[in-house]
């Protein structure tokens, strides 16, 4: 039985919703690159981009991670899905270690406050866009609703 809905009709919009995330992945990538071209690539100063700290290594690892959830959202056919659950609990570590360390000198990714609560904020929005994502065929949806009816 699968636990997660399949043909969701709101399907369209946590797609769409799945692309933005991954915009502001690759905005905030691009912007954190240019702010702080010429420093360390692990800095630890004080560059912001849109309110949140970051340096060279963050701000590629945002572009990578953006471009990624673009490329699924644009492939599509359940590729996507596994994707955003993927990169959703790997965003969840990355944000729950660096909270871990955000004090210490190992905060490597430059991380404030702010940064880990987009971050993890951003990992729940695309673990969501997962969960409703699923296309499969008419006989899985059936299986779901009937399963769903008896619940």
């Amino acid at each position: 039985m699968a636990h997660t809905p399949v043909n969701h009709p709101a399907r369209p919009i946590y797609r769409a919703i799945g692309g933005l995330v991954g915009l502001y992945f690759v905005v905030f990538g691009v912007l954190g690159a240019i702010a702080s071209l010429g420093n360390e690539f692990f800095a630890q100063d004080d560059t912001k981009v849109l309110g949140q700290g970051t340096n060279l290594g963050y701000s590629l690892v945002s572009i990578v991670i953006g471009g990624v959830v673009l490329a699924g959202i644009a492939i599509g056919r359940n590729i996507d899905v596994a994707i955003n659950q993927f990169l959703a609990y790997a965003l969840m570590v990355i944000g729950l270690a660096s909270l871990a360390f955000l004090q210490t000198d190992a905060n490597i990714f430059n991380f404030t406050i702010f940064t880990d609560i987009v971050v993890l904020t951003l990992s729940l929005v695309l673990l969501m866009v997962a969960m409703y994502g699923k296309v499969g065929t008419d006989e899985e949806r059936e299986v779901f609703e009937k399963a769903r009816l008896v619940l």
